[in-house]
């Protein structure tokens, strides 16, 4: 594996944030101090510590740069996941102490400052800037001033491929949560410039326009499955498939077409399904080869290198509770934070749970994706978010390696006061299933069933023979569960918010109600707004400037 997060590249984007929207190019009045300027020289190294800096930024937990006092809720992936699945049917969480968690788990936030929104404001705007910095730094004719080789030259070229396809990705992810975004690229002002929103329409055709030029024959973006877990042609594709599929909420046009096509290239790209589902959330997912063939692209989490508390440390640990010590092994890990659990009522809607025992632990479940929850001593029905035995505990990942039993790694276990289960950020199941989707919409089903039926053959369930609305909202749940997609599908498919699709505690109310349809996108944080008067506050949220 390529390790390149932990290459700590702290003198390569030293710039202060009074906001993450403002002042993101001066340079420290300081002579001394090291910028990009000076820390970039003739050696493909410094290109690749400025490279890792862009990618630490999904698993920083570093707080210097946010208005927040708890580190962990500060990381990317942990704070867009919460956002995309606490606010739904799939997750709810027993924290209520925690500033962001009510508001999510009952879709009651407002314009008022909310922890998780923030983090992805503040995370995906930062990242933005450190790529635009990059690419500034990485010009030819930089690199001719600095007597770079030609051997140099072309392995910068494929990394300022890759940095722009992680500041299309930031910019996915702040379009899917916010609209409306601030927009820069290496080509705006440098100095403190206040940075102008653009539409979500412009961001949308902006990251569509950067990925299908990432993804051409000529681009220096690496090969399709060459570089793991740095992102590649397959990284780009999978995006813009994903892009696609969400186009009509995005731009306001669908675009099933372009969907359907850009998986058809991805099939072609030799990737495949894992033979076993569940390997593909383990401790070892990364180097297991036939987990690999399935990943587009993956964030490398490692328990004695990345030592983030957002991501799958999130997903391993916050499953647990604090006090059974007993199954911590059994996850892979030495403790519990009693945290993250699912409801009841979406694993009997999608799995089909019958003859659960609460006292053994038994239950039985046909579908092979289904078993992964640990019910001894837990409730079906939750009265109280804040009680963590209310509900069903989900263990879907990991740190267990595929190939040993969690008695064989208890001692190791006993160390793992973090997670090495890398974060699936793209995968083919998703593929398949943006697939599926495309096919239904464009009257060519007959092509996705084949595929459709990878995904149930080693869900041990039967194919489908057909698709409907009705199948791929269920089939997303129980493929891509806790996988942070479950807030964007409920939209695309009109249920988000809508008082015909209920499910425990949405909208405030314990058997739950529908809410706000402005309420699909969230507020821009206040700090931001006060701080660039560019800026206006989204439809429905406070006083609109």
């Amino acid at each position: 594996m390529k390790k390149i997060y932990y290459i700590l590249a702290t003198a390569v984007t030293t710039v202060l944030f009074a906001a993450c929207t403002k002042d993101l190019n001066t340079l420290p009045l300081n002579p001394t101090d090291t910028t990009s300027e000076t820390a970039y020289t003739s050696e493909e190294s410094s290109y690749l510590n400025g490279l890792a800096r862009i990618y630490l930024q999904f698993v920083n937990c570093d707080l210097t740069d946010l208005q927040l006092t708890d580190g962990g809720t500060s990381e990317l992936i942990r704070a867009y996941w919460s956002l995309n699945e606490v606010s739904t049917d799939a997750a709810k969480c027993a924290w209520n102490g925690d500033a962001w968690v009510a508001a999510i788990n009952t879709n009651t936030w407002s314009d008022a400052d909310n922890d998780a929104a923030y983090a992805v404001y503040v995370r995906t705007m930062q990242g933005v800037s450190f790529v635009n910095e990059f690419l500034r730094q990485t010009t030819d004719s930089k690199l001719g001033d600095r007597g770079c080789s030609d051997a140099v030259k072309a392995s910068v070229a494929a990394m300022r491929a890759e940095a722009r396809f992680i500041r299309a990705y930031l910019y996915w992810m702040a379009m899917d949560v916010f609209g409306s975004v601030p927009f820069t690229t290496e080509d705006s002002p440098f100095g403190a410039v206040n940075p102008v929103p653009a539409t979500r329409q412009e961001v949308f055709q902006f990251i569509v326009e950067e990925l299908t030029d990432l993804a051409s024959d000529g681009s220096a973006m690496p090969a399709a499955r060459s570089n793991y877990p740095r992102a590649d042609k397959g990284s780009a594709l999978g995006l813009l498939a994903r892009v696609y599929l969400n186009a009509e909420v995005y731009s306001g046009t669908a675009m099933w077409n372009e969907a359907k096509a850009t998986c058809e290239r991805i099939f072609a790209l030799g990737y495949d399904t894992a033979s076993n589902y569940a390997d593909i959330f383990r401790g070892d997912n990364g180097q297991n080869p036939d987990v690999l063939k399935e990943m587009l692209w993956a964030v490398d989490y490692n328990a004695e290198q990345t030592q983030s508390w957002g991501g799958t440390t999130l997903l391993t640990f916050a499953c647990i509770s604090e006090t059974d010590a007993a199954t911590y092994h059994s996850n892979g890990v030495n403790n519990g934070w009693g945290g993250m659990r699912t409801p009841y009522d979406y694993v009997q809607k999608y799995f089909g749970v019958t003859g659960q025992d609460y006292g053994t632990g038994d239950y039985t479940i046909e579908d092979k994706r289904g078993q992964f929850f640990y019910i001894v001593g837990r409730t079906e029905n939750i009265s109280d978010l804040s009680k963590f035995d209310q509900g069903w505990a989900c263990y879907k990942y990991n740190n267990v390696p595929h190939d040993m039993t969690a008695e064989d790694f208890a001692a190791t276990a006993a160390t793992k006061g973090y997670s090495d289960i890398d974060y699936p950020m793209i995968r083919l199941g998703e593929i398949i299933l943006i697939y599926a989707e495309a096919c239904m919409h464009t009257n060519s089903v007959a092509s996705a069933l084949p595929y459709l039926k990878k995904l149930t053959d080693r869900a041990g369930v039967a194919a489908p023979t057909s698709i409907t609305q009705d199948f791929l909202v269920a089939e997303r749940a129980r493929e891509l569960m806790w996988e942070g997609h479950r807030r964007t599908d409920l939209i695309r498919y009109g249920l988000f918010t809508s008082d015909s699709f209920l499910w425990p505690w949405k909208g405030g109310t314990m058997l739950g109600q529908g809410f706000e349809s402005y309420k699909t996108i969230f507020a821009i944080p206040r700090s931001e707004l006060s701080s660039n008067p560019e800026l206006k506050q989204n439809p429905g949220y406070g006083t609109q400037k």
